[in-house]
């Protein structure tokens, strides 16, 4: 806990059995209060692994159900543990645990509702393996979301991110896809709600075992991208009207 505030760190976790035991031994135990891992239908040895460390909130699923549904999955049982801070971490080990202090204490302390680890505002990402194509892609993309939700981040695709239990009641994130998309519908969201959001500088890992996604799922993930932004300023105009933008009840 940080000033009485419950922290759970939420692992969604796919094929993530080489690398669980490092992420997970350097996540922060003096603060941290619950570690949740949602399965989505791993094919390898993920679950036993988390068992065999004892963390105690597993939650399988029984099909696969995507990066988006692992999310939900995530989410909902942190809210059903009264969580009041609830950091997602990657389990392959891509990002690291040892910026949970940092993300957890403003949000802890009322500086801002939303933190997410940017590998963008320090120059490591591409000397650290991020494909060259993938930079450029999230240079253009965050340059035309910034435009679209009036916005400064330094990118919007980011797999590190925190969050007070009161955004994730306050927005509807099971109306998102199950995608990858996920993440940038919940952004715009976060943004449509009226919250802020911080970053801090995030270094990186890029290596075989680390989540991505291949070229065509990239290019499909992009297009969702635009659309996302453009549905955003479509109702702030008031042309249209979106579901993902109604606040949860």
């Amino acid at each position: 806990m940080i000033n009485s505030k419950i922290i759970t760190v939420v692992l969604p976790a796919y094929n993530a059995e080489k690398t669980l035991e490092q992420t997970y031994r350097e996540i922060p135990f003096d603060i941290v209060d619950h570690v949740i891992l949602v399965d989505d239908l791993s094919r390898d040895n993920t679950v036993e692994v988390a068992k065999n460390l004892g963390i105690k909130h597993i939650v399988t699923h029984m099909e696969n159900k995507g990066y988006g549904g692992n999310q939900k999955s995530c989410y909902n049982k942190a809210l059903e543990l009264q969580s009041d801070i609830v950091v997602m971490l990657h389990p392959d080990y891509q990002y690291t645990p040892l910026l949970i202090h940092s993300m957890c204490y403003l949000i802890a302390n009322g500086v801002y509702e939303v933190v997410l680890g940017s590998r963008i505002l320090g120059k490591g990402a591409v000397r650290e393996g991020m494909p060259i194509y993938k930079f450029i892609a999230n240079r253009f993309l965050t340059l035309f979301q910034n435009l679209m939700l009036n916005q400064k981040l330094s990118e919007y695709h980011t797999g590190y991110r925190a969050f007070s239990g009161n955004v994730l009641k306050t927005i509807d994130y099971n109306l998102n896809s199950d995608d990858f998309i996920f993440d940038n519908e919940m952004i715009a969201q976060i943004f449509y709600a009226g919250f802020e959001i911080a970053e801090i500088t995030c270094p990186t890992k890029y290596f075989e075992e680390a989540s991505s996604i291949n070229f065509r799922r990239s290019t499909i993930y992009g297009i969702g991208v635009l659309l996302v932004s453009m549905k955003y300023r479509l109702q702030k105009w008031g042309i249209a009207r979106f579901r993902i933008f109604n606040l949860a009840e």
